[in-house]
């Protein structure tokens, strides 16, 4: 019995450990944080990929939000790649341009609609600018997102910089309200990391690249063109940061069904991801920013599996040692409570991911999620981003 209890613990500690290191480490505040050089004088050119398919109920408001960009208009170009759409967004988008001239404006048609990572692919060979910004069609960034963010571009040996998602809408239902929760923990992990070296989340609502820093979007296919695209920057050697300063909005479902959903598809999509860098790790090609990646690593490979067993194990201790059951007491504590169910259900849709990775179940397809109901023109307005 003895041997199995600290079997039990082990595993406990492969579960949970992990994520309680990288929680304490990257909270924490380091007084050895990598320093960047930042230059409000840099004015690369830009060019902003917006992916599209059937976004003809906020297409509009989308472009009219870029239109509002603080940059120099010489300097911007916005290139539209639509995947075939069913609908009219490409009439929309066209005649948007018709109104604002004085925008550099191309518009890509796919014949087919292969996913978003081939159609951002095939617009990034239409695009002339230095930096390579990628934004999604339900995500509005604030007029001076650009000043604000790509000065820490100016700095060599940073490739790329994303920023923070805000939920548009937080306190449509409970689950958007719990949303809410988990991005503002996660966003000061991801910025506390770019601190330390590189992140490996980035979010496709500002995804910012040098030209030249990766060779193309998700060269790995693992089904994310933000992440995914990571990757092949850090492998460079070079840092991909997240900046506070570029906060961008999106909205989020409101159902429990469709948040899982989402949840599922992004942890197939992580799993593939990590996969790829432990695969760099073991051939010695994974040279910078290790302190960041390696814990990750351990989190979204092992940890799932892991806590699985725990769980099974927790059940079966309980039965011959009652007082286990008095860990619960701990939820209680609100705070307690929230990680304990983040901790859980990103654990078992981890380990979901990691058995359709296994058994070839693609859980990544690019479908238009059900948050559109979340976009509200009045609180736009209300928050300048239209």
């Amino acid at each position: 019995m003895a041997l199995f209890l600290l079997f039990w613990l082990l595993l406990g500690l492969l579960a949970l450990g992990p994520a309680a290191f990288i929680y304490v480490d990257r909270t924490k505040k380091s007084s050895k944080s990598s320093l960047i050089k930042v230059d409000p004088s840099y004015y690369p050119t830009i060019s902003i990929i917006v992916p599209t398919y059937n976004e003809s109920s906020i297409i509009h408001l989308k472009l009219l939000n870029l239109s509002r960009l603080n940059y120099p208009d010489d300097l911007t170009e916005i290139v539209l790649v639509d995947s075939n759409s069913s609908d009219n967004t490409v009439e929309i988008a066209r005649r948007f341009l018709e109104e604002k001239p004085q925008m550099k404006f191309k518009i890509l048609v796919e014949k087919e609609r292969k996913g978003k990572s081939h159609a951002l692919n095939y617009a990034l060979n239409y695009c002339n600018g230095e930096v390579v910004i990628v934004s999604d069609a339900d995500c509005f960034w604030p007029p001076d997102i650009l000043k604000k963010s790509v000065p820490f571009m100016a700095d060599q040996k940073v490739g790329a910089v994303g920023g923070p998602k805000i939920i548009l809408n937080p306190d449509e239902s409970w689950v958007t309200r719990l949303e809410q929760g988990f991005l503002k923990l996660a966003n000061a992990m991801r910025l506390d990391e770019s601190r330390d070296g590189s992140t490996p989340f980035f979010e496709g609502g500002f995804s910012a690249f040098k030209k030249g820093f990766f060779d193309k979007f998700d060269p790995y296919a693992t089904g994310s063109d933000d992440c995914g695209t990571v990757i092949n920057v850090v492998e460079k050697n070079f840092r991909a940061i997240i900046v506070s300063e570029a906060e961008f909005y999106s909205p989020f479902p409101k159902s429990f069904k469709t948040r899982l959903n989402v949840k599922l598809r992004r942890a197939n999509q992580l799993v593939k991801v990590f996969t790829n860098y432990l695969n760099l790790f073991i051939k010695g090609k994974l040279k910078t920013s290790k302190k960041t990646i390696i814990p990750n690593i351990t989190l979204y490979l092992f940890s799932p599996s892991a806590l699985v067993v725990f769980l099974a194990l927790t059940l079966y201790f309980s039965y011959y040692v009652p007082f286990i059951l008095l860990l619960l007491l701990l939820l209680i504590i609100p705070k307690v409570r929230f990680f304990a169910y983040e901790a859980l259900e990103s654990n078992l849709l981890l380990f979901l991911a990691i058995f359709g990775v296994a058994t070839n179940r693609n859980f990544s397809i690019w479908k238009q999620p059900d948050d559109r109901k979340g976009i509200d023109k009045e609180k736009l307005n209300r928050l300048d981003l239209i």
